[in-house]
């Protein structure tokens, strides 16, 4: 990039820097090493969104997930995560907030479907969940318009956090992937296009790539980070319910952090 990034004209100096995760490992998996290079000089923090599950009874999506962390009970297994993040962020002098919305995999309708819905719940979860399967819903790209109310109170408590954080940067995905949760953490972050800077979703990315087309529209362009990666894997192991199940071989590539910022001409008031 033949100019100074966005990202490097704050490295100047030492203003607050905010970061949006879709779930409670994401910003240390897609951004961990800027992150700790970066807690040394200014304060970071890490909000991340979706951190609470429901009860029983759950989607065989849900219960996948479940068997691949260990953990049967999703209560047990949220108030674990929740653990495990608040203690890696300790750890790079971070500070965590958890703003306590349902992940998409326990995430139910408002309304229900039909008279007896309890019944239906018990004997087929899918029919009460907003997302019932992960492959046709979750990972399809499509944010269902129940949630649209959710990111109208998200986009307020993200300005909220702005103002009393005073943050220069605000960081959130760039929705590689199309996780649903990932894309409502896009769209709340995309209200601040003078702080915006999105970042490569990973481990996504080493599969599939970015919209392309959306990043033009938005006038980003790629800016890489490659310091301190040799310190990552560690950090992401230290998410033992969730490293086995998203590195099942145990081996963590040492993949450099791509982030999206506005190329010269700035950035365009352009909607994904």
């Amino acid at each position: 990039m033949p100019f100074p990034s966005r990202v490097e004209r704050s490295m100047a100096g030492d203003a607050p820097w905010l970061f949006l995760s879709p779930h409670l490992d994401d910003a240390v998996l897609s951004c961990g090493a800027l992150i700790e290079a970066q807690a040394q000089g200014r304060q970071i923090i890490v909000a991340t969104i979706f951190t609470e599950a429901t009860p029983a009874p759950h989607t065989r999506a849900a219960r996948s997930f479940m068997r691949q962390c260990t953990v049967p009970d999703a209560g047990e297994l949220f108030q674990a995560r929740q653990s495990e993040d608040r203690a890696v962020l300790e750890d790079m002098g971070v500070q965590s907030i958890h703003l306590g919305e349902v992940d998409a995999l326990f995430r139910r309708r408002r309304k229900p479907l039909a008279m007896g819905s309890s019944a239906w719940d018990r004997l087929l979860p899918e029919l009460t969940h907003r997302y019932p399967t992960y492959r046709f819903d979750i990972a399809h790209g499509r944010v269902a318009k129940g949630d649209r109310t959710l990111i109208r109170q998200l986009r307020t408590d993200v300005a909220v956090l702005m103002a009393q954080t005073q943050a220069e940067l605000l960081f959130c995905p760039a929705g590689v992937g199309k996780h649903v949760d990932h894309l409502i953490t896009r769209e709340v972050g995309k209200g601040h296009p003078e702080n915006l800077v999105m970042y490569s979703d990973f481990p996504y990315d080493l599969t599939a790539g970015p919209d392309e087309r959306c990043l033009s529209a938005m006038g980003f362009v790629p800016w890489t980070w490659d310091e301190g990666l040799d310190a990552k894997p560690g950090r992401i192991r230290q998410y033992p319910t969730q490293v086995d199940a998203l590195f099942p071989g145990g081996v963590i590539p040492l993949k450099p952090e791509t982030y999206f910022v506005p190329g010269r001409g700035g950035p365009r008031a352009r909607s994904f």
